[in-house]
């Protein structure tokens, strides 16, 4: 056995991975030609006061970023936003969610994804995860409807689509609205469909670690044309296209998305091809190489996913097949090894978060304890509804974020070989835990 690189030993990799994000002379160029025109904001190419149409508008280098994305995931609109935050707050109340409501959220996401019902004045209810793919458990689903529940947020975690023919049956069975979090899943599709174009609504991110990134941003999209001139108007400050500048028909505050972002996206927007495909080639070879040790498995790739997106490459822990060594002793010991990016996720669910357990929300525990929505929850509570994502946080999750999937095909050998080394020094990495 060599020593562990923890311990003192030779690391297996000394190579550096991939920079994150990727950016040539692309986007400087379209960054210089925003610079230059003096047009840094969208409505500077639209007529007059009045809010311009499609037409005008597409000589926006926001407008025409979003066209092409929505092209791209196989749908008619497209409305470019600031964030991806923001985004599923506005797909929300474009699809009529109101206080008081229910919208079912994955206990094992990112906070935004609960927090958008919230400051629409809905209560997010947590549903578990499914252990093989760590997407929502549409059986859990299933469970967690009332005659108060609006909407499902399904969040194609980590780029692999969730199943979405199971969670379209209960949408349409008891009336319900389906807004994709396809943050992870840019590109990813599902039989086929692209992701984000198979729900009433979807809503992706441009934030720094996503697949295709302008610092921040983000999307809706959409194949209906209410949902869309909703979603437009609400980005917009409450104004509609047609209508005098300042004059404003819902309460809504300002979302859009700069010229800049635009312009960058549209680069990023040309590379997520070639760079999805080597993502998805060394996401495939590492499923073939971590499978073989004991002790690791690898989430299920779905014969319904026809393109995983691989945001985050993701494998269930058992330290027990590892002398006992705790989960963040194994990450440690796999960074020293060179595996730099991999990291434990998320440290708990979200109904853990101090947020949560204390219900600090609009200035208190408002919507939740409302008494007009006729009960109260008490956020704890889920721990024993959960415990696929309890057992995530606390001892088997482990990602590998998508930058170090566009390396070299070798390099994922190089991860492979990592843990191997790990569960051959097992016993002696748990001896020595308290060193490192």
């Amino acid at each position: 056995m060599t020593k562990p690189a923890v311990l003192g030993g030779d690391p297996i990799r000394t190579a550096p991975w991939p920079q994150w994000p990727v950016h040539d002379e692309q986007e400087e160029q379209a960054l210089l030609r925003v610079l230059r025109s003096g047009n840094w904001w969208r409505h500077s190419y639209g007529q007059g006061v009045e809010l311009a149409e499609d037409e005008t508008d597409l000589k926006s280098e926001a407008a025409r970023f979003q066209r092409a994305f929505a092209r791209h995931h196989d749908c008619r609109y497209g409305i470019a936003a600031a964030n991806g935050t923001v985004t599923l707050e506005i797909a929300l109340r474009a699809a009529g969610v109101r206080p008081g409501d229910e919208v079912i959220v994955p206990a094992y996401t990112f906070v935004a994804t609960a927090t958008a019902p919230l400051m629409v004045g809905a209560i997010p209810i947590f549903v578990d995860i499914d252990p093989d793919t760590y997407n929502i458990d549409p059986r859990r689903v299933a469970e967690a409807i009332t005659p108060r529940t609006r909407a499902i947020i399904p969040v194609h975690f980590g780029g692999q689509p969730c199943d979405m023919d199971a969670l379209l049956a209960l949408a349409e069975q008891y009336s319900l609205v389906v807004i994709e979090d396809a943050a992870h899943a840019h590109g990813a599709s599902y039989r086929g469909r692209m992701c984000g174009s198979i729900g009433h609504l979807g809503s992706f991110s441009f934030q720094v670690s996503k697949n295709m990134t302008a610092g921040e941003g983000g999307i809706i999209t959409t194949n209906n044309s209410a949902y869309a001139e909703s979603c437009e108007s609400l980005v917009w400050g409450g104004r509609k296209k047609g209508h005098a500048w300042y004059r404003h028909f819902v309460l809504a505050g300002n979302a859009r998305m700069t010229e800049f972002q635009g312009a960058i996206l549209s680069e990023q927007l040309t590379r997520l091809p070639e760079q999805s495909a080597r993502r998805s080639k060394n996401g495939q070879r590492l499923d073939g190489l971590l499978a073989q040790i004991a002790g690791i498995h690898p989430t299920v790739l779905l014969e319904t996913t026809t393109c995983h997106s691989y945001h985050r490459y993701m494998f269930r822990y058992d330290p027990q097949t590892f002398a006992g060594l705790p989960k963040a002793k194994f990450i440690r010991a796999l960074q020293a090894e060179g595996i730099d990016g991999v990291s434990t996720g998320y440290f708990t669910p979200l109904y853990a978060n101090p947020m949560f357990v204390e219900k600090n929300f609009m200035g208190g525990s408002w919507p939740v304890d409302a008494w007009e929505h006729g009960r109260a929850l008490n956020y704890a509570d889920f721990i024993e509804r959960c415990p696929v994502s309890e057992r995530a946080c606390a001892s088997e999750a482990v990602w590998i974020p998508q930058s170090m999937l566009l390396a070299e095909p070798e390099a994922m050998d190089d991860i492979a070989r990592a843990v191997r080394k790990i569960q051959e020094n097992a016993a002696l990495l748990a001896g020595a835990a308290s060193e490192f």
